[in-house]
């Protein structure tokens, strides 16, 4: 099952903020058996997302995930640049507005805020895709959208972390089913990456998981991670490179 990862955002392009979000994304997208194939980031642009989000439906992935540029300032535009990339409008969605109403008030009431009465960058915000199935925000004002649209599940998510982190868990992933994967993270303890090639090339062929290596310099640990639909399947995997001299640590 493959999936892709958009990042929107200015503030990524420039280095002024790091995209901890599609490692995020990746991470449990991974955990539940998929393949992410891309992750792209791009600017707060409607032409340059409606180009990037097209590309990316026409390799048609099971899932994309989108996150950021759903705020009330003028530069957050992806829902805007997400309609128009499918060719639908963008709709009022009354229940999406009762939400930021009481948002904007619960701030107020805590004294956070001096005003909070909807103006039109707030309203702005309750505007999504047609068709699309409002995301609950429980972190912040804006609310996500899901959308299938040709085979894909499309799912656009707010770019601030704790926010994102929250309906990716409370919105997204309960949609995805319970399939994982087991992933266990070991220390190979060899010098060089070029030894332990062939030993990972004939573990793939016998062992339905995948491998990461990632190597520490040489003359130190190789770190390993295996991902398996089943921890049996890790294991006897991990245990055929043991039998071929391969000895491990736990953890990186």
């Amino acid at each position: 099952m493959f999936a892709e990862i958009l990042t929107v955002g200015d503030e990524l392009l420039t280095g002024n903020t790091v995209d901890s979000n599609s490692a995020f994304i990746a991470q449990r997208l991974t955990e539940r058996g998929y393949w992410v194939r891309r992750k792209t980031t791009v600017g707060d642009d409607v032409e340059e997302i409606k180009t990037v989000l097209r590309e990316i439906l026409g390799r048609k992935p099971e899932v994309l995930v989108i996150s950021g540029g759903l705020g009330p300032t003028h530069d957050d535009v992806t829902m805007l640049a997400v309609a128009e990339a499918l060719n639908r409008r963008l709709v009022l969605c009354e229940e999406c507005l009762e939400r930021i109403k009481a948002f904007y008030r619960e701030l107020y009431e805590k004294g956070l805020i001096d005003d909070p009465e909807l103006n039109e960058a707030r309203r702005k915000m309750a505007y999504l895709p047609e068709g699309a199935e409002p995301l609950e925000n429980t972190e912040g004002a804006a609310p996500g959208a899901y959308i299938e649209h040709g085979g894909v599940k499309i799912f656009v998510l707010p770019g601030m972390p704790r926010e994102m982190k929250a309906m990716l868990e409370k919105e997204v992933l309960p949609r995805l089913g319970k399939k994982k994967f087991v992933q266990r993270k070991l220390l190979a303890e060899i010098t060089d990456e070029s030894k332990l090639a062939p030993i990972l090339n004939e573990t793939l062929e016998r062992f339905k998981v995948r491998i990461h290596s990632s190597p520490k310099g040489f003359g130190k640990y190789i770190g390993i991670i295996l991902f398996g639909e089943s921890g049996e399947e890790v294991e006897r995997a991990k245990a055929f490179m043991e039998s071929k001299g391969i000895r491990f640590e736990e953890g990186w």
